[in-house]
């Protein structure tokens, strides 16, 4: 089998492989192995099992350090929106991973070096090559530089703003008001801005924090909802 050139991937990683055997087995799909007559030669699947697990324990610790005001429900929500296949994809796009995935030749007919399950899929095996060559610490810097921005967008998607989206549909369905929200305040320098959030719905005065107007918002609407569930049981 001939020998595969990886150094332009390590560049675009930023990790250079003591072993080439952990990043060629992380590029071996199953179409590819089935189709070789070497017995000791292994497809990517366990790479996969492995790599979703340090992925996901990664940007559960991104999570926690990032957004330490949202609860549980809150996190794991966003770490489903961020390892998901569609993100896996397109982090392996960026990558170019698909020129480096080795494909039978089904699936090279069939593009199969550009299907999202296949990027995506690829995406935890070459997570998974790194932590078994250079460890928790290495995978954990790879997953950030190509995670950490989309971790800071997607909070402030109105998709995941699930604490007003319920506090809204709760107070007009039986109140018919909209919660308000003020900013009472801003402190830090412009790239790294914490702002306060004051809410005023139903009598009730709420302050939120956050590195952002919408984060600060939803950690208030989180406070106000906490409390309505609280004087619901009283």
């Amino acid at each position: 089998m001939k020998p595969i050139d990886f150094s332009e991937l390590e560049k675009k990683l930023a990790y250079k492989f003591r072993n080439k055997h952990f990043i060629f087995e992380a590029l071996c799909h199953r179409s590819f192995a089935n189709e070789q007559f070497d017995p000791d030669l292994r497809d990517n699947e366990l790479f996969e099992f492995l790599g979703d697990a340090v992925l996901n324990l990664v940007i559960a610790h991104m999570l926690m350090q990032y957004y330490p005001e949202l609860e549980e429900g809150g996190l794991s929500r966003l770490r489903s929106s961020l390892v998901n296949e569609s993100q896996l994809a397109g982090v392996s796009r960026t990558l170019d991973l698909g020129s480096y995935i080795q494909l039978g030749k089904g699936e090279i007919q069939s593009n199969g070096g550009g299907k999202k399950s296949i990027l995506a899929d690829t995406f935890e095996a070459v997570i998974a090559a790194v932590y078994l060559d250079g460890g928790f610490d290495a995978a954990f810097n790879i997953s950030e530089r190509h995670f950490s921005s989309l971790l800071r967008n997607i909070v402030d998607s109105d998709a995941n703003n699930d604490y007003k989206s319920l506090l809204q549909e709760l107070v007009q369905e039986t109140h018919r008001i909209t919660p308000r929200y003020t900013v009472i305040q801003e402190s830090g320098p412009d790239h790294d801005k914490t702002f306060r959030v004051q809410l005023n719905v139903l009598k009730l005065l709420t302050e939120g924090t956050g590195k952002s107007k919408k984060r600060a918002e939803q950690d208030a609407a989180r406070k106000a909802l906490d409390l309505l569930k609280s004087d619901a049981k009283s």
